[in-house]
């Protein structure tokens, strides 16, 4: 059996979708564990000769391959209508998905209207100390969660325990709505919408976490797609600045139902720069021509929400804190080709602080975290278009030696070059599934 794990080393953004649809080529099984339609991931594939860009923010990444099977495990926190929504955007460019091949656990913790709502009026109050969330209703739905209080897939095809589910929890959360001035929700609307959603939702819905096990030990090839990336986990990011579920590797096992001793792989994606959406802590953001210079040559702009992505040299430090607590086996490197046209590139290998001391790994205290000077590496640049090499030794000299520098500071190999958009324009080191 082989089972590798796909994440974000990263604040998210890092390219998680092309990589997942590369891997998925040797992939029988793509199960997507955490988070929801707070992430976008981004395929550009060319079809018949046209180039073509899709954006899913909850179904895996492993969709556009028709023999595969894609699972939405109970980690995901689903909303209904966005998913039905890219199943429909799907279906219009002649992709439409079959039940056999997308499985949506029973067992997933569903977003309500009233999520959203919360999560919007109290990111509002804030004002100046908002924390950037994505107002999809996200963190409300993992606390219902929490407090035992969740609506899961299942319930959308039962009235009778809907209707309970509502009764007790819509009180609390129109009084919540009302302390911050937004109106509340009516339960019979409410339900009638959910029910609806839920006779759509019908067809793909199983217990997923039993069919992952199954799968893994008949010796399929299993791909665990995780959303967001390393350093907003909620237990070990850049807390408050994270987001609502387990980003890291860890986070597989609870999110899929699925024992550590099944996973024979992590591979961690990371930018050959640094990006961050939204608020909070980034010690090598450059606000100068070279940031911007990389949110043009990046096309830095969210998937999901269409904000400017904070950019900053490639952090290191930060990475190798990721490979610590992530047990990385293999390393994929992103936008390589953002760098071409740079006459030197940085390392961030670690940090001073406030007193003078030296870190080589960033701490998760905010407070601290916002205070460190980066202590950089120089490498030299490169100029050459990369876009059309696919044999690494084909790379510039000066490209190369950044990428053997980072498997030499990080023990961890690279299996995966990325020197453009497009699907094909990759360099891949490594088969994870051989």
């Amino acid at each position: 059996m082989t089972a590798n794990v796909i994440i974000g080393a990263q604040w998210g953004d890092e390219g998680k979708g092309k990589v997942v649809d590369l891997f998925t080529e040797f992939a029988d099984i793509v199960v997507r564990f955490q988070g929801g339609n707070n992430a976008g991931h981004t395929l550009v594939v060319e079809e018949n000769g046209v180039t073509q860009k899709t954006v899913l923010h909850l179904i895996p990444s492993g969709i556009l391959h028709r023999n595969k099977v894609c699972v939405i495990a109970s980690g995901v926190v689903l909303d209904p209508g966005v998913l039905l929504g890219e199943l429909d955007a799907l279906a219009q460019r002649g992709h439409t998905v079959e039940p056999r091949q997308l499985l949506i656990a029973s067992d997933a913790s569903v977003i309500l209207p009233y999520h959203c709502a919360l999560d919007i009026a109290r990111e509002t109050s804030k004002g100046e100390r908002k924390i950037g969330t994505t107002g999809r209703g996200i963190g409300p739905c993992y606390e219902d969660r929490v407090a035992r209080r969740a609506v899961f897939v299942r319930d959308l095809l039962d009235e009778p325990s809907l209707r309970e589910k509502l009764e007790s929890n819509l009180p609390e959360k129109n009084q919540l709505l009302a302390h911050y001035g937004a109106p509340g929700f009516e339960l019979e609307a409410v339900l009638a919408q959910m029910l609806a959603l839920g006779v759509r939702l019908a067809p793909f819905v199983r217990e997923t976490g039993r069919f992952i096990y199954d799968e893994v030990h008949r010796g399929r090839n299993v791909l665990f797609e995780g959303a967001q990336g390393t350093l907003l986990d909620v237990s070990l990011g850049t807390y408050p600045f994270v987001t609502s579920s387990h980003t890291t590797a860890g986070g597989v096992c609870v999110g899929a139902g699925i024992a550590p001793s099944a996973i024979n792989g992590v591979i961690g994606i990371t930018k050959a720069y640094c990006t961050r959406v939204g608020s909070g802590p980034f010690p090598t953001e450059l606000n100068d021509e070279v940031g911007e210079f990389m949110r043009k040559a990046g096309h830095e702009f969210g998937s999901t929400t269409g904000r400017p992505r904070r950019c900053g040299w490639i952090d290191v430090a930060a990475l190798r804190y990721a490979t610590r607590i992530n047990g990385f086996t293999g390393l994929a490197v992103t936008k390589l080709d953002v760098l071409s046209g740079l006459e030197r590139v940085k390392f961030c290998v670690g940090y001073h602080d406030a007193q003078g001391n030296q870190l080589d790994e960033p701490p998760m205290d905010v407070a601290r975290l916002a205070t460190l000077t980066p202590i950089y590496e120089e490498l030299s640049g490169w100029s050459e278009d990369i876009s059309g090499v696919r044999v690494f030794d084909d790379l510039p000299r000066n490209a190369r030696h950044f990428l053997r520098r980072l498997e030499t500071i990080l023990g961890v190999p690279i299996v995966l070059v990325s020197v453009g958009a497009k699907r094909a324009e990759t360099i891949v080191l490594e088969n994870i599934y051989r």
